[in-house]
């Protein structure tokens, strides 16, 4: 017998993360603190029931938190830049470097 300890600390694991995503508004500040929590609950049901089962699943909770976390905190790839720089086309000096060739400078007298 584990007790309600484990149970109740799941429990509260996702009121907490609902709160935290009402409160907050944030999607990720309330994974998190899902995730913070249910590997709280999982040691606590470890400690308690001392099986080989009860690791597994401690074990499994906190590979789940790592992996998502891991995937969350990479993010989604954004957009490539589609234009040039604003002087790039402009800028009269870049294409004659391009092409090898010297202007003349505006700057010098005659």
């Amino acid at each position: 017998m584990t007790g309600p300890l484990p149970d109740l600390t799941t429990g509260l694991a996702f009121l907490a993360g609902f709160a935290a995503l009402v409160t907050t508004g944030s999607w990720r500040a309330a994974l998190r603190a899902l995730l913070d929590l249910l590997v709280a609950a999982g040691l606590l049901h470890l400690s308690l029931a001392r099986g080989w089962s009860a690791l597994t699943v401690a074990a499994a909770v906190v590979a789940l938190r790592h992996l998502l976390w891991a995937a969350l905190a990479a993010g989604a790839p954004g957009p490539a830049p589609t234009s040039l720089a604003p002087c790039g086309a402009d800028d009269r000096r870049i294409a004659l470097a391009t092409r090898g060739e010297h202007g003349a400078d505006r700057r010098a007298g005659p």
